[in-house]
């Protein structure tokens, strides 16, 4: 377990430091084009500092694997959470943003209501008794709903901050689904070719790549930190989610950890509403 929280909380700041660093990069290679979709890839693998910062992912996905064969998901998922507050720091002092009061404060009860949530599951997960139809339910409804998202993000009178923070959403909630479908993967008996073969493995891939070019093209029109702390909160609430409706992760353990998760969750809703607010980055 204490394991898994290090290699979590390595995951965090690894991950919030490659989403800067593919911003800066993404914000200097072309625009994304969906019917183009290698063309943009390899635009986007053009910027240096798009490349590296998808090295660093590469990376930060690893050590989250890693964490999630060796602890509960939404304990993983609560140290990632804390992350938020990593993304602030180094916003402000490497990439040049300034971020105001309400932002600091909006990513700090965010990254503390998540926190909450994870840490109020009231014990491990029920790996065993994981449930199959919960999954399949949960990330078809999810594929449903980024595919709304993504949609209404098409809408030409939207303006381009609504885009970057719809598609940021989407991103963010298909990066959940992976999460989950990984997770899924690490506890099922092994299967063919050390379990890789498999439909969730399908699954996983294909929310990646989807969440790949949606994440690219938010951090091309919308604000770098509040699109980033978005998706951040959407992949860590639709994982939490999971660990709850698949693996049979407690909702809370007593009245008093029930009536903390809830009001973590309303902590986060209140968080993300502040967090979208005028903020600029200082040149160079």
């Amino acid at each position: 377990m204490i394991l898994g929280l290090i290699l979590a909380l390595a995951s965090a700041v690894a991950t919030n430091l490659a989403f800067l660093l593919k911003h800066r990069g993404a914000v200097r290679a072309p625009p994304i084009e969906v019917r183009r979709p290698l063309r943009s890839a390899a635009g986007l693998f053009r910027s240096r500092w798009f490349a590296v910062g998808w090295i660093v992912a590469v990376v930060a996905w690893g050590l989250h694997v890693a964490a999630l064969s060796l602890a509960a998901l939404s304990i993983v998922q609560a140290v990632l959470s804390g992350g938020l507050v990593f993304l602030a720091v180094l916003a402000e002092r490497f990439f040049g943003f300034e971020l105001g009061r309400r932002q600091w404060v909006g990513i700090t009860i965010t990254a503390a209501g998540l926190v909450v949530i994870g840490l109020t599951s009231g014990g491990a997960e029920d790996t065993e008794g994981a449930s199959l139809a919960a999954l399949i339910a949960i990330e078809g409804a999810i594929f449903a709903v980024v595919a709304v998202l993504v949609r209404i993000s098409t809408r030409r009178h939207l303006p381009e901050r609504g885009e970057g923070l719809l598609l940021g959403a989407a991103a963010g909630a298909l990066w959940g689904v992976s999460d989950v479908a990984l997770k899924y993967l690490t506890q099922a008996p092994p299967g063919p070719v050390l379990g890789l073969v498999s439909p969730w493995t399908l699954v996983a891939l294909i929310a990646g790549v989807i969440a790949f070019y949606a994440s690219a093209r938010s951090l091309q029109i919308g604000d770098g930190v509040e699109v980033i702390a978005l998706t951040s909160v959407a992949a860590n609430l639709i994982a939490i989610i999971g660990g709850i409706l698949v693996f049979n992760e407690p909702i809370g353990s007593g009245a008093v950890g029930i009536s903390a998760r809830f009001f973590a969750f309303c902590l986060v809703i209140a968080g993300a509403a502040l967090m979208p607010a005028p903020m600029r980055a200082t040149p160079g």
